[in-house]
């Protein structure tokens, strides 16, 4: 079995993630390569193309929403991702588990809903949302008329377990603001759910962020006992550089660990490093607490020689528009410029009727 270094895997996850070189591909075409995009604020995505595509604009990626080729939704790890309608109707059912544990277990809800009849409470939310989308306290308000005893919010928590529910425009479209308002997925996009497929979703994985353990894929996943599926899949198998067995698709292969990485600025939230267990491939331990806060927000990251070294952040004033660079470590002159110049075309791209611009960089720390 071959020994894969930590150099060699951290190129092949950037490959797969389209981080080694900006892609010419449209950005439907990006979304599915890339299984999805982490989307628990609404504009990450946008930050996620512009990283990886060539002439990448917000509306294009708006178009899609509106158009209704890809959506939001609770899929894997419970947290909204931004994927393909078809991926929304293949994943969901794999990962009901989730949804269904929680409904059992959910210290604030689990109580007020035991004991109550979850399929009659499902068809009637279902049924609302086929008249109109609703958001949560409006469909809670509707529910609580047939069930008055229950707490509103409880309510539209099952409804949101029980049914795959996408986030509809104008939520997450760029430049524009609006509450979250929910549709169910077949309803919105004219299309059954599929049966699911536990292997295929590995396999997705697998395309987008491997090589990878099983324990990295459950980990993306948020669900358990993938072993049992991979072990009957066609799949090569490498040793990590920890000695741990990392699965691959047998047709990909492994760029050469001598592959330069460019300097890259990755957004918030950003998938490349909140997707596997074992995440020191693309981040370090301690560089990952600086990034990630305890309630799960993850910030923007500076990426030179392959792994993150720093943080980013826009901060506007009036009709004022900065990029904050915030290397961790003191780095190389021209990796440090290369990032500058990319922070410029970032405030260019993000903040285009700012009338002034700035790149600050801030002392190592």
């Amino acid at each position: 079995m071959e020994t894969l270094s930590l150099r060699a895997l951290n190129r092949a996850t950037l490959e797969r993630q389209l981080l080694l070189r900006r892609a010419k591909m449209s950005a439907l075409d990006a979304v599915e390569h890339l299984a999805g995009l982490q989307a628990q604020a609404p504009f990450p995505p946008y930050y996620a193309l512009w990283a990886r595509l060539e002439g990448f604009r917000q509306a294009e990626l708006a178009g899609l929403l509106e158009s209704r080729q890809v959506v939001r939704i609770a899929l894997m790890r419970g947290t909204v991702h931004l994927v393909t309608a078809a991926d929304a109707l293949a994943w969901r059912p794999v990962v009901q588990v989730l949804y269904d544990r929680d409904i059992k277990t959910n210290n604030q809800h689990a109580r007020e809903l035991a004991g109550l009849d979850h399929e009659a409470i499902t068809a009637a939310a279902r049924e609302l949302l086929a008249r109109s989308p609703l958001s949560s306290t409006a469909l809670g308000a509707e529910l609580a008329r047939s069930w008055p005893d229950v707490p509103a919010a409880s309510l539209t928590h099952l409804a949101r377990g029980r049914l795959p529910l996408v986030q509809v425009p104008p939520r997450a479209i760029w430049g524009k603001a609006g509450q979250t308002t929910y549709a169910c997925l077949e309803e919105w996009v004219g299309a059954p759910l599929s049966p699911p497929s536990p292997a295929s979703l590995i396999a997705r994985y697998l395309r987008a962020f491997g090589p990878a353990s099983v324990a990295d894929v459950q980990a993306w996943a948020g669900i358990t006992r993938l072993g049992e599926v991979a072990a009957e899949m066609e799949l090569r198998r490498y040793r990590g550089p920890d000695g741990r067995e990392l699965l691959d698709l047998p047709e990909l292969t492994i760029p050469d660990e001598d592959v330069p990485a460019p300097p890259r600025l990755m957004g918030p939230f950003d998938q490349t490093i909140l997707s596997y267990a074992d995440r020191t491939r693309v981040i370090s331990d301690d560089y990952r607490k600086r990034v990630i806060s305890p309630n799960g927000l993850a910030k923007g990251t500076l990426l030179t020689g392959g792994f993150v070294r720093g943080t980013w952040e826009i901060k506007t004033a009036k009709k004022a528009a900065a990029v904050e660079l915030a290397p961790f470590e003191k780095l190389p002159k021209k990796d440090l410029a290369a990032l500058e110049k990319a922070a410029g075309e970032l405030l260019t791209w993000a903040a285009p009727d700012a009338e002034t611009r700035e790149v600050r960089v801030l002392p190592a720390a």
